[in-house]
């Protein structure tokens, strides 16, 4: 028997079942941060040490955030930011590490 869907308005941007996840949206939202932090600061030399701290910090958080997410929409955005805090940490430590 067809039934009619009705949109629920009411939950989290990245909660696709209708159930809010207030742990799983702030470490996608701190990964993505400390993502865009580590990427953009790994192009300038000298910030070296924020961009490999930055992208560390930045990896442990979204492969926690990997670990306990429940829907699709939280591990696309963690992927994102798991590529953008690799790339910054790993530029940050070819140019002069964590120290």
């Amino acid at each position: 028997m067809a039934q009619a869907m009705r949109p629920n308005t009411g939950h989290s941007l990245f909660a696709t079942d209708g159930k809010p996840h207030p742990l799983q949206d702030t470490l996608v939202g701190v990964t993505l941060f400390l993502g865009v932090l580590s990427f953009i600061t790994a192009q300038f030399h000298d910030l070296h040490v924020l961009a490999s701290w930055s992208g560390l910090i930045g990896i442990l958080t979204g492969a926690y955030g990997q670990f306990i997410s429940v829907t699709t929409r939280e591990r696309f955005a963690l992927i994102v930011g798991l590529g953008a805090s690799g790339v910054g940490f790993y530029l940050g430590m070819f140019y002069g590490g964590l120290a």
